[in-house]
């Protein structure tokens, strides 16, 4: 009996242990960063313009957030420290997240992208397709601008407000910027790995291209990601705007989200910043994207707005 009983409290001790190893490994599934702290330094990049922008910026970073609604847990601020300085005002760029994923997640990347001198908003819903998330955060840091007791008081650009998001966040972009209240406050849009139509219909993601109405840069990769290039290719088609596309081979959908953040960050330079080094990336038969060995099927379109140069280019 007392061997029965030895063996039965070792089992439990056993269960007991394997239990507490698949919570360790459960949490920290949900909570590991989804991108490498030290990603700036690791990915490979195909050009100087790239390089130059995959970097770490010039500014300090500081953050700070607040309680939000729901779901949605905090909005997330990370922006430059000369903010607190008096200096402004500054651009705006507001991400919306992958499915399951809070913005506590992605902190390396938006680090990176306040250090080159924005204001990089985020929050923590698990389900932001609608862009209804991004709309609140957005309107929170309005309300802070106006709000003489904040950090924020007087310090935002609110003529140069970007938007990116990753995967079923990528579908948020297009939402918000065409179906929430504050869309047209959004001047230009990136576009991570977005749910590829057809599917995006199948499981309720919807979200309309057609309606697009700011220069979106849509990145993904050639493969194992949500969306084929041929997908990629069809949204394009149907975005009424400016539009610039390209695949990486080598990477995977979650890769996706930090693996062209020179790009990304060159983006939003250009177009809220008007850092004209950062445009060579984009504009032009030398556009540096279009050269770089490391993409395929590069697309730069000029639709409606002319951003981009008089005449569509394409390799």
């Amino acid at each position: 009996m007392r061997l029965v009983l030895k063996t039965l409290k070792v089992v439990g001790l056993v269960l007991l242990i394997l239990i507490a190893l698949i919570a360790f490994f459960i949490f920290c599934m949900f909570t590991a960063p989804m991108c490498p702290k030290n990603y700036t330094k690791t990915v490979e990049t195909g050009g100087e313009i790239e390089t130059k922008y995959l970097s770490m910026g010039a500014h300090e970073v500081k953050y700070t957030e607040v309680e939000a609604p729901g779901d949605w847990k905090k909005f997330e601020a990370f922006y430059p420290a000369e903010l607190e300085q008096g200096e402004a005002p500054w651009p705006v760029v507001v991400f919306a997240n992958g499915t399951g994923v809070g913005a506590s997640r992605y902190k390396a990347l938006f680090k990176h992208l306040a250090s080159w001198g924005f204001i990089v908003l985020g929050n923590e819903d698990p389900s932001t397709c609608t862009g209804a998330s991004a709309e609140a955060t957005l309107v929170w840091l309005l309300e802070q601008n106006s709000d003489q007791d904040s950090v924020f008081y007087q310090k935002v650009d609110t003529k140069h407000i970007g938007i990116s998001g990753h995967s079923q966040g990528s579908v948020a972009v297009f939402n918000a910027v065409s179906e929430q209240p504050h869309g047209t406050m959004f001047t230009c849009a990136v576009s991570l790995s977005p749910t590829q139509l057809d599917v995006a219909v199948a499981i309720g993601l919807n979200y309309d291209p057609g309606k697009m109405s700011v220069p979106t840069l849509i990145l993904a990769a050639s493969e194992n990601d949500v969306i084929t290039p041929e997908g990629v290719r069809e949204l394009s088609d149907v975005i009424p705007a400016d539009t610039i596309t390209a695949l990486r081979p080598g990477m995977d959908h979650g890769k996706m989200l930090y693996s062209a953040d020179g790009y990304v960050t060159a983006w939003f330079l250009w177009l809220l910043q008007d850092d004209q080094e950062a445009a060579k990336a984009f504009v032009g038969d030398n556009a540096e994207l279009l050269n770089n060995s490391l993409y395929q099927n590069q697309q730069i379109e000029i639709k409606s707005r002319c951003t981009f140069g008089p005449e569509q280019q394409k390799k």
